[in-house]
């Protein structure tokens, strides 16, 4: 990982915001080709004993067990650990369904058991009990183990919500004590790739992919690590039985509204609390809306996404579909904007008080940005003038400054004329560390979100 203070950690906050034709070009994957494939295999190839090691681990559930086996088998002291060790995950669902053919070519390249369907393998289990498998090997002595341990690095294929799937489980080596914590790096499969996008990785699948994954590897080998601020998301609301919940979000214990916010209907004696984590964006109204139900429509009908174009049809057409371009004047006023069911209260930098900030009453979709990306590469807050920024009281935006940016879109016109770049979205508020709280309210009913800041690290790819 970069230091907070070092010049680079600094500078890998400057991404781009949209990739260009020439960042596109170079993605094709015609300057893999003179990747030596041997070459490269010998560098990033785990010792057998230790890939085997880690695929027992993770199928018997008993990191202890297969550690004590393969200690016994010996080999070990005649293996020399890899220069620079890549797992990688694949997800075959994402974006065009190229897993199954990448799946191959990477196995071509690479150990197979370094090659991980997510199918199969779920990333909790590869923490718990691959990097358990190695850790309990190094506690035996094994150099090459520790080794590996201390310079693994893992590679995701996928899309923005398969990546944060990897880092969210990869996060709770943190809060078990088990550094380091592996960096990750992106093969983009998915949609939209604004994770990807802003750590240099691109921002769709290479045309000449066989190529392309050498140069991928290759580059995972030397590329920096980069900090990276990662949101927790703490929704609190009343207990109304069974609740069909996002795979992002997990029920928790112990958790209650919290007394240094004025809370002025009454609470409900009995709440339920659930968690998760973003690294992109976190959205409330109409935008998150169209994302759900683009979502539960591509997983009732999977034949419809066939890749990132054909997904972004569909996703623009259901768009249309939801009321976010024209809301009928019979409907309720409060479908017209969240004015009237929502309020926001963030904390500032250097400030201990909760601070409600008003809320536009046009409107109808809330999002926190992470990212400069949002949207397949659009940069919805815009790079603002210093003149601008002191007036407003903002700081410029950074993936990794603890600070969030909250802005507004009105309806599917206005977010059409930010998503081309010929208008910026409504600025609201910046806000720091645990910093954001949504309170959502009606005539019987009360949801709290808070939006807690935490840290993560990526490695970005070089030119």
């Amino acid at each position: 990982m970069v230091d907070d203070s070092s010049a680079v950690a600094a500078e890998s906050t400057r991404v781009a915001a949209r990739s260009s034709l020439v960042d596109s070009l170079r993605a094709c994957g015609i300057s893999g080709i003179r990747i030596d494939k041997q070459a490269l295999k010998r560098r990033i190839l785990i010792p057998e004993y230790i890939r085997l090691g880690i695929r027992d681990a993770i199928l018997s559930k008993d990191p202890d067990a297969a550690a004590e086996r393969h200690r016994r088998g010996g080999g070990e002291e005649k293996c020399e650990p890899a220069e620079a060790p890549v797992v990688v995950f694949v997800n075959s669902k994402s974006g065009g369904r190229h897993g199954p053919a990448l799946k191959e070519r990477l196995q071509e390249l690479m150990g197979e058991e370094q090659v991980f369907d997510l199918s199969l393998v779920k990333p909790p289990e590869f923490v718990e009990f691959g990097l358990g498998f190695l850790e309990k090997m190094a506690s035996f002595g094994d150099q090459c183990a520790k080794v590996t341990r201390e310079k693994l690095r893992i590679m995701v294929a996928g899309g923005d919500g398969t990546a944060g799937w990897i880092l969210g489980s990869l996060a709770e080596l943190c809060v078990q004590h088990r550094e380091p914590v592996p960096p990750t790096g992106i093969i983009p499969l998915g949609t939209g790739n604004d994770l990807s996008r802003s750590f240099g990785w691109g921002g769709s699948f290479p045309f000449a992919w066989r190529a392309a994954i050498k140069k991928y590897l290759s580059k995972a080998i030397s590329a920096p690590v980069y900090r990276l601020d990662s949101w927790q998301v703490v929704v609190t609301m009343p207990d109304v039985g069974k609740v069909e919940l996002p795979y992002c979000l997990q029920p928790v214990k112990g958790q209650t509204f919290d007394q240094d916010l004025d809370v002025k209907e009454k609470i409900p004696q009995t709440l339920t609390c659930y968690e998760g984590v973003f690294y992109n964006y976190f959205s409330i109204g109409m935008d998150a809306q169209v994302a759900y139900g683009f979502h539960h429509l591509r997983n009732k009908r999977p034949y419809l996404a066939q890749g990132p174009i054909s997904n972004k049809l569909i996703y623009s057409t259901y768009s249309c579909t939801q009321g976010w371009f024209c809301t009928p004047c019979m409907k309720s006023p409060s479908l017209r904007g969240l004015k009237n069911i929502l309020r926001m209260h963030i904390k500032k930098a250097n400030c201990s008080e909760w601070e409600q900030v008003q809320m536009p009453s046009d409107v109808r979709a809330i999002v926190a940005l992470n990212l400069h990306n949002y949207g397949s590469g659009r940069n919805p807050w815009g790079k603002l003038k210093p003149k601008y920024l002191e007036k407003k009281g903002f700081v410029e935006a950074h993936v990794d400054d603890g600070v969030i940016e909250i802005f507004g879109l009105k309806q599917g016109w206005h977010a059409s004329f930010v998503l081309v770049d010929l208008i910026t979205a409504k600025h609201i508020a910046q806000a720091f560390h645990y910093s954001v709280r949504y309170h959502f309210k009606s005539t019987s009913k009360q949801l709290v979100m808070d939006v807690v800041r935490q840290r993560f690290s990526l490695f970005k790819k070089l030119k």
